[in-house]
């Protein structure tokens, strides 16, 4: 089964949060509105099993803290890199 959810971050937040999540039809929606406005895709089935207990609109709690830290490294390493390439 599909599922994805993604995620919000601004300067001004604790922490980030889930602002979208869904199987299937939703979850196909979530990763087509990413990729038309070049928003990096992570796959990973741990991550999303852990972020479901979330719900919308609530920010991550502590103890995911280090998981999405690791996840915001892997999206700087993207950003860096496409920098690089221009």
């Amino acid at each position: 089964m599909k599922k994805a959810i993604a995620l919000s971050y601004e300067e001004q937040m604790q922490a980030p949060k889930v602002v979208a999540k869904g199987s299937e039809r939703v979850a196909e929606r979530i990763l087509e509105e990413a990729l038309q406005h070049n928003i990096p895709i992570r796959e990973d089935a741990t991550l999303i099993t852990l972020l479901n207990t979330v719900q919308v609109s609530e920010q991550i709690p502590n103890e995911l803290y280090g998981v999405i830290a690791e996840l915001f490294a892997f999206l700087y390493q993207l950003d860096q890199t496409e920098i690089l390439k221009k």
